[in-house]
């Protein structure tokens, strides 16, 4: 099978969440149908039936959660050597030319992507843009708008904080 890659932080988040599905929630919904069936007949018992659909979906999430990690490539950034490239896992601040607005993004994996957070999957437009590029390189994106024409004004090899 194919290796993902993902990010340190990325991998902790999915293990973090695997770990308390395996550790809090599984224990809780086991009890709570075994709690459900103590109140008798179960064609009847919704409190069961809503028990049942919980632990469905915990373990459906759980097996989901052990396969993503079992094929993850786990790529620190902070072991490289910053070098100026965009490379997985680089935060990039860049210029729209257009419009002269500068965003930061991080180039993460599938798994990991939130716009919300500026973290965008490497498979993206911008991402698949970006990545092999190098500090001062303008980069044509094309996007649902038409073609976005950027400046990469920053690369940086941390996991930063890209709020902006």
């Amino acid at each position: 099978m194919n290796k993902h890659p993902m990010t340190v932080e990325g991998a902790e988040a999915l293990t973090n969440e695997l770990h308390r599905l395996k550790t809090i929630e599984r224990p809780e919904v086991i009890e709570a149908i075994a709690t459900a069936r103590a109140h008798g007949d179960l064609k009847e018992n919704a409190e069961y039936h809503a028990a049942r659909d919980q632990q469905s979906f915990i373990e459906g999430r759980i097996q989901e959660l052990e396969a993503k990690l079992s094929n993850a490539q786990i790529i620190d950034i902070r072991k490289i050597a910053n070098q100026g490239k965009v490379v997985f896992g680089t935060t990039v601040r860049l210029c729209n030319l257009q419009t002269n607005i500068e965003t930061t993004y991080q180039i993460v994996g599938e798994d990991e992507a939130n716009i919300k957070l500026n973290k965008i999957s490497y498979s993206s437009p911008i991402g698949r843009a970006l990545i092999g590029k190098h500090l001062d390189d303008a980069v044509v994106v094309k996007t649902p708008g038409g073609m976005v024409e950027y400046e990469i004004n920053a690369v940086d090899y941390a996991p930063v904080d890209c709020k902006s």
